[in-house]
């Protein structure tokens, strides 16, 4: 397998038209002639949006993207399950790995964002976060969030090494609104991660993170509120956020990977979990 370019590709700057898909795959930007995820275990470099799943969502600096697979290839429509598998494993690696994703657009998709005709390569995004749903067509289906990247991180992301050897890092932020909200959670736990009890302690003070039960933003639209966050460490904010833990009814700690209990999340009586968003949490973040 030929080695990811991550990042622009020199030559090709932001609003650059193609008139096909070979035209993108030899100029390096999009290596599929079909599939709209360039992308397998090791990450995702790029993707098309062009209008082929009814569940996308196109507002020009956020994406909704549909993973692949699961369509009838002859009318488009979801005909089974998607898995967590080939281009939709990839835009989960890029998250974990925080790698930019190039974003193509093609004339089938949202007129307000879209080429008339062709395609046009619109930039570098981040990808935000990554859940399942029940699609248009009844059937499973992963979404992921995508961001634009400000100008200064992509130019940050210009100065990076020779092609061969390439390696991009840039900025990522969580969004936070409510400081007030995520210091009471904090405070109210002593710092402790709330699976694993484990308090860290740095010459600055203790620390941990508040990590939000329902995702803010669209399309989830999590309230930034303390009902809506545990204290976690750094280790089980990635699991829990990636869907590989979650917590049941019964406030018990799960694996979902493995499909065993972990231990009882462990609380205090002046912090009130709403039940609700822990069910959501399960229903659309845990990976089955």
């Amino acid at each position: 397998m030929a080695q990811r370019e991550y990042g622009e590709i020199p030559g090709y700057p932001e609003g650059t038209l193609f008139a096909n898909r070979q035209e993108l795959r030899l100029a390096g930007l999009h290596s599929p002639n079909q599939g709209g995820i360039s992308g397998g275990k090791d990450g995702a470099d790029s993707i098309v949006v062009s209008g082929g799943y009814p569940d996308d969502e196109d507002h020009g600096d956020v994406i909704i993207y549909t993973g692949q697979g699961g369509r009838d290839p002859s009318t488009g429509r979801q005909i089974n399950d998607q898995k967590l598998v080939q281009g939709n494993i990839g835009l989960v690696r890029s998250q974990l790995d925080q790698r930019p994703v190039r974003v193509i657009r093609g004339a089938g998709g949202n007129p307000d964002y879209s080429p008339e005709r062709g395609y046009r390569y619109d930039g570098l995004f981040r990808v935000v976060n990554y859940w399942h749903a029940v699609g248009l067509d009844g059937y499973r289906i992963w979404r992921f969030r995508l961001e634009k990247l400000n100008k200064t991180v992509e130019q940050a992301l210009k100065k990076a090494v020779p092609a061969h050897t390439r390696r991009v890092d840039y900025i990522s932020s969580r969004i936070v609104r409510d400081r007030s909200a995520v210091d009471r959670v904090k405070e109210l736990h002593d710092f402790t991660c709330q699976v694993c009890g484990l308090r860290l302690t740095t010459a600055g003070g203790p620390y941990a993170e508040a990590a939000h039960i329902r995702a803010l933003g669209r399309p989830h639209e999590g309230p930034d509120h303390e009902t809506n966050m545990l204290c976690l460490c750094p280790n089980h904010h990635v699991l829990f956020d990636n869907g590989a833990i979650f917590v049941d009814e019964e406030g018990d700690v799960w694996d979902a990977l493995s499909g065993t209990r972990m231990n009882p999340l462990r609380t205090v009586r002046e912090h009130h979990i709403d039940p609700e968003y822990l069910r959501y949490h399960r229903e659309h973040t845990a990976t089955p």
